[in-house]
């Protein structure tokens, strides 16, 4: 019996292999045989999780064809795979990928750094920063004095609890945009926020446009959902959105939904300005696309003079386009796993009624805590706390890289929490695996787009300042002069210990 559970198409793995571009050799740089780099081309790709573990590769021939090799080469990867234990095979079955034996089985999303490997890895993974004491402390003592009424329920609220859906909906008021409670719906964070919307409106098969690049995590849940991306090229640098693009889109692939983070857009950090916005709601209004605008962002300016523009669905007055979701995670604590989606009451109503088959409804002591911080004006206070880090971070990391890096090319933006870095014609997965060997965890660019795009990028967050962004940006400096010189994976580098 076969031990695969899903194939990679040949065409498919093709395109992930020709994306693997690295730049061009120089000298003293040791080019591997051919072979060899069909290997470690595909063990990359399982390492990162775009080919997943227990799917069957393509046979030999076909491979072959695709690539323009000979079948030999393709034979002698195959066998080089089987003989480092990332790839099984039976008479009869084909082979299919695998992981050696006490390697982690890659995640496909950007999962955060176990705690036991905080010592000696630096983790520029997952954009998110520890919680701005005292306020989280201030916050759950808050949350326990209001929780004895609760107690006395049987806790399930799945649109929220209403004291909460009615503190979130005067944010929106006071911001310009009336907002009745029935128009919230608390969630399990912005990702289950998005999770259901996409069961609700996107079902297997349906059409979904998405920024190219866009947030890693949300990319695999729509794929893992089963939705068609269709990706739609940001313009170059902080310019943001491509709105002839984007018309033309969503005008000709009538897509059911479309994912936008307008404000300092992860990964590039990007702010779509007021006219963006209305030609963007206009144009998904005209193809009869729901646009879910991702807000989770929107209060991380990091520069005092940033003139915030209106929010996305600010242009839908009518409420019949827009889907806002917001969240706590970014603003406040990764930890505190509370997020809203704000629509139309009807939708708010089916989004409610799903969730009877999903989690039911989300925790009421974090709730409470997220009210008290917006009742007492706590979350501002902790907000302008996260501002202040990331603008320190974000300075001294883009210090540090400049001085180790000077070849890799970015533009600082304004706001969020992330850096989009062209490497110097370096390939990102490549850069990830050396990385991973000299004490560094960065993810490369093509998590963040569909079917091989940005191999030439990666992603660094503004989660470490000072000493740290320092050793970050030497560790990032010694993968890369790996990459450069060819080496091969074979050796160890040592980490030394960062406090």
């Amino acid at each position: 019996m076969a031990q695969w559970t899903s194939a990679v198409g040949v065409a498919q793995l093709a395109r992930l292999l020709h994306s693997q571009q690295d730049r061009p050799a120089g000298p003293g740089t040791r080019r591997p045989p051919a072979y060899r780099a069909l290997a470690d081309g595909i063990r990359l790709l399982v390492l990162e999780g775009r080919v997943p573990v227990a799917a069957r590769l393509p046979a030999e021939r076909e491979l072959a064809l695709a690539l323009s090799v000979s079948r030999t080469t393709v034979a002698a990867a195959y066998e080089a795979l089987r003989s480092e234990g990332f790839l099984e095979s039976r008479r009869g079955a084909g082979g299919w990928t695998a992981v050696p034996a006490g390697n982690p089985v890659p995640a496909r999303g950007l999962e955060p750094l176990p705690p036991e490997a905080l010592g000696s890895m630096i983790d520029l993974g997952c954009a998110a920063l520890p919680a701005p004491e005292p306020w989280l402390t201030r916050a759950v003592q808050g949350a326990l004095e209001e929780l004895p009424p609760y107690a006395h329920t049987h806790g399930d609220y799945p649109a929220g609890l209403p004291a909460l859906r009615a503190m979130i909906a005067d944010r929106y008021t006071a911001r310009g945009i009336p907002t009745m409670p029935e128009q919230i719906m608390v969630t399990t964070g912005a990702m289950g926020a998005i999770d259901a919307i996409c069961h609700l409106f996107g079902g297997r098969g349906e059409r979904i446009a998405v920024e190219s690049p866009s947030y890693a995590n949300i990319l695999q849940l729509m794929q893992e959902a089963g939705a068609r991306l269709v990706p739609v090229a940001m313009a170059a640098g902080l310019t943001g959105w491509d709105m002839d693009r984007w018309r033309q889109v969503l005008r000709e692939a009538a897509p059911r939904i479309a994912y936008v983070v307008a404000d300092f857009h992860n990964p590039t950090g990007a702010l779509a300005d007021e006219d963006q916005r209305r030609r963007l709601v206009d144009s998904a209004r005209s193809a009869g696309t729901v646009l879910v605008a991702d807000e989770t962002m929107s209060e991380l300016w990091l520069d005092p003079d940033v003139e915030m523009p209106r929010q996305v669905c600010a242009f839908d007055p009518a409420g019949s386009t827009v889907i806002t979701v917001g969240s706590a995670s970014k603003a406040f604590w990764a930890g505190m796993r509370i997020g809203w989606v704000r629509a139309a009451p009807d939708v708010i109503r089916s989004l409610v009624a799903a969730r009877a088959y999903a989690d039911l409804g989300t925790p009421v002591l974090e709730q409470l805590a997220v009210n008290w911080l917006f009742g007492t004006g706590g979350w501002e206070q902790a907000v302008e706390i996260r501002r202040a880090q990331a603008r320190q971070n974000r300075d001294e990391l883009v210090a540090a890289v400049r001085r180790e890096l000077p070849d890799w090319e970015f533009e600082v933006p304004r706001g969020g929490l992330t850096l989009w870095v062209r490497t110097g014609g370096l390939s990102g997965s490549r850069l990830a695996e050396a990385g991973e060997r000299v004490g560094v965890r960065v993810p490369s660019g093509p998590r963040f787009g569909v079917d091989g795009a940005f191999e030439g990028y990666v992603r660094l967050p503004f989660t470490v300042g000072g000493p740290v962004a320092e050793e970050a940006a030497t560790r990032l400096s010694a993968a890369a002069h790996l990459v450069e010189t060819g080496a091969t994976s074979g050796t160890e580098i040592p980490r030394p210990f960062v406090a």
